[in-house]
């Protein structure tokens, strides 16, 4: 039994100054970043994750994902561009010790880090998570209404322990966030 960290999207273009920017992003990225410092140090036999993974938004043509007049819930301004600064992980999120990277959302909007596939070789998030013995995922990133929830509802439907760790955590609006998190309830997804 294994369990491996999934950080969401914590990339420049969804934290402040970002394309997309999501109040208190750039201080998630701190927080998941001492979090990653700590996995990072300890002795291997006494790390709380076996592996640690990330996803990232990399549009390239996402189709109406992207709009001149978003409407903020099917459609977006432009960000997180391949090939632009936006893309990249916030470097307030240090170390990224990330066993490996999930892209998602090229070619159509993808909220869900299940939807993305790895740098190394192009495999799913699930099919990764399974070669390596990984039974139980926790869950951090942003934003936690969009794509923290999707990943999270997809870790429990590809049949993972899920956990969603709500302090590494941020959201776009309180009304939102508060709706994913009595799905995620509901879909049986532990909230800490």
């Amino acid at each position: 039994m294994a369990r491996a960290l999934i950080v969401v999207d914590v990339q420049n273009d969804f934290c402040e100054g970002g394309s997309l920017a999501v109040a208190g992003g750039a201080d998630v990225a701190f927080r998941i970043g001492e979090l990653l410092h700590r996995w990072h140090e300890a002795d291997p036999d006494d790390r709380q994750y076996a592996y640690v993974v990330a996803t990232r938004d990399h549009h390239i043509d996402p189709g109406d994902h992207f709009s001149r007049e978003p409407d903020f819930v099917h459609s977006w301004p432009p960000h997180c561009v391949a090939g632009t600064d936006g893309v990249s992980f916030h470097p307030n999120l240090d170390p990224q010790p990330f066993d490996a990277i999930f892209d998602k959302g090229e070619y159509a909007a993808a909220y869900s880090g299940f939807e993305g596939k790895s740098h190394d070789g192009g495999h799913p998030l699930a099919d990764w998570l399974r070669t390596k013995g990984v039974t139980d995922v926790d869950v951090c990133g942003i934003a936690t209404d969009y794509c923290v929830r999707a990943t999270a509802l997809d870790a429990r439907k590809e049949g993972f322990g899920t956990t969603v760790l709500t302090t590494l955590t941020a959201g776009v609006a309180e009304s939102t966030t508060q709706k994913a998190l009595t799905e995620l309830r509901a879909a049986g997804v532990d909230l800490t």
